[in-house]
């Protein structure tokens, strides 16, 4: 597996997002919106910063990738980025989108056909309804794209396709092309889901456009470790900028768990500040 189930931390709290006044003084909530992209309701877990109901701040905004296959509820797993964000001197809105359905356990964070439009979905459509329910900055330079595993791959490949929504890309112990369940196995999913093709087309952009992107993993990650050295060639070759770090460990949440605030610490001093 790409990645074993993370332990649910706290319990998730339910809301509806309509008035302020329903959710007034929650954190975490649960909210959905209908998609076109994939044909149904599509759910994603909100942290907000504390004391966010108490004036008119505006907030950068961390869309957290979960890792895959997974089961629907996996969005709801990640409280540990929650609680690292916590410890970080740089207020900011965690959302966390659901990245699979029952039948649909690994999408890889790419559109399909009709009714399966992952990429659609969580690149495009919901930043433009997180921007309509919450008080954040509306644009780039408020927006990044961070990713666990499977989820790493996917913040990779939907910030390099979707540049104009999003100025900082993070891959914790990701990977750079589409794969099977397994994560050894490549998958054929289209030019435009493999990072390592993308990236030449988009190579002039990236430089126009000051993306900030940083990638990390565990040195004993068998997977990925050695796609990921591949990666910061390519990176290096094309002129990109960027920050590729590895660290003793696998692939595991004791490795993110160790790293997360300084990593979601990182992404934020590339990100316009709460204001």
């Amino acid at each position: 597996m790409k990645l074993a189930g993370l332990a649910l931390a706290g319990a998730t709290a339910a809301a509806l997002l309509g008035t302020p006044s329903a959710w007034a003084g929650q954190r975490r909530l649960d909210a959905s919106f209908t998609s076109a992209a994939v044909g149904s309701r599509l759910h994603f877990e909100v942290y907000l910063p504390s004391g966010y109901e108490a004036g008119p701040t505006r907030y950068p905004v961390l869309y957290v990738l979960h890792g895959l296959p997974s089961t629907a509820s996996a969005y709801t797993t990640l409280g540990f980025v929650e609680r690292a964000l916590d410890s970080v001197d740089r207020p900011a809105i965690v959302v966390v989108p659901q990245g699979a359905r029952t039948g649909e356990p690994d999408p890889e964070y790419a559109d399909g056909g009709p009714g399966h439009r992952w990429a659609t979905a969580i690149a495009t459509e919901l930043p433009r309804v997180v921007d309509a329910r919450f008080r954040t900055i509306r644009s780039r330079a408020g927006r990044a794209l961070i990713g666990i595993s499977a989820g790493g791959y996917g913040a990779m490949q939907l910030a390099l396709n979707h540049l104009g929504e999003f100025s900082v890309v993070e891959s914790w112990s990701g990977y750079f092309h589409p794969t099977d369940p397994t994560g050894t196995k490549a998958l054929d999913l289209g030019a435009d889901t493999d990072v390592h093709k993308v990236l030449p087309t988009v190579r002039a952009t990236l430089k126009a456009t000051k993306t900030f992107i940083a990638f990390y993993v565990g040195r004993s990650d068998w997977r990925f470790y050695d796609e990921n050295e591949t990666f910061n060639k390519e990176l290096w070759e094309a002129g990109i900028a960027h920050v590729f770090r590895a660290y003793p460990g696998g692939h595991d949440q004791s490795l993110w768990q160790r790293y997360a605030a300084p990593w979601l610490e990182l992404a934020l001093v590339h990100l316009a500040p709460a204001h």
